[in-house]
């Protein structure tokens, strides 16, 4: 069964790891995050599970639609959704600007 939500969150940067790198997510929270939750055990249930409870999901952010995985945050119920360069690029987003993200999964 195919599931398509809508969130809108703010972009933001983690810097860090071994090799000292920059990334961006938005954090998909609230009754989102819920049903990425109960659908990721579903999935496990079914076993379908992935590695570390990620989730594929298409996504889109404006007119730009792309191909990434989900992956649960840990201890606060969220959601983690990374958005590469060439999106942010693509839609001219800005670190701590609202993003409006639907996921498909």
């Amino acid at each position: 069964m195919t599931q398509t939500l809508t969130h809108t969150a703010p972009l933001w940067r983690w810097t860090g790891g071994a090799n000292g790198g920059t990334w961006y997510f938005l954090s998909i929270t609230g009754a989102n995050a819920e049903t990425l939750s109960a659908t990721a055990l579903m999935r496990k249930l079914e076993g379908l599970g992935r590695g570390f409870g990620s989730i594929k999901v298409q996504a889109r952010i404006g007119a730009t639609r792309f191909a990434t995985s989900a992956f649960p945050s840990k201890g606060d119920g969220a959601w983690l959704l990374p958005v590469k360069a060439a999106v942010r690029k693509a839609e001219d987003l800005a670190e701590d600007g609202p993003v409006e993200v639907e996921l498909t999964f």
